[in-house]
């Protein structure tokens, strides 16, 4: 078995989506957010990579105070997060994350609408 690595860093400067890390298959390449087992081949082997942080929202999870959000992360992983800023979050949206959670800590990534989904991309 291989090591696992549960320690994530943002170095001083970074912007805070460049803390957000996702794994990698390496047998199917298949990319997965806090796995234990690829979905794919069920392999326990993956490699770490940085995410870029954008992705579109795909549904709302819970109830309205709570916020959260599901989104497919433009690298194919699907991430349920919180939602903040001022431009309001619906589904269609396009995201960045605003602040990555800790690799040892429950809490959810938080992102924020950078713009509101177009005509053409609403799919409702």
């Amino acid at each position: 078995m291989l090591p696992i690595d549960t320690l994530e860093h943002t170095e001083p400067g970074e912007s805070p989506a460049a803390g957000l890390v996702f794994q990698r298959c390496l047998w199917c390449g298949m990319p997965a957010y806090r796995r234990s087992f690829c979905r794919a081949c069920g392999s326990v082997a993956f490699r770490r990579e940085r995410s870029a942080g954008d992705g579109i929202v795909l549904r709302r999870h819970g109830h309205v105070p709570h916020n959260t959000w599901f989104v497919a992360m433009n690298e194919g992983f699907n991430l349920l997060c919180r939602a903040t800023g001022t431009v309001p979050v619906t589904v269609g949206s396009r995201v960045s994350v605003v602040e990555a959670a800790s690799a040892l800590g429950q809490e959810l990534p938080t992102v924020a609408a950078t713009r509101p989904p177009s005509a053409a991309e609403r799919w409702w």
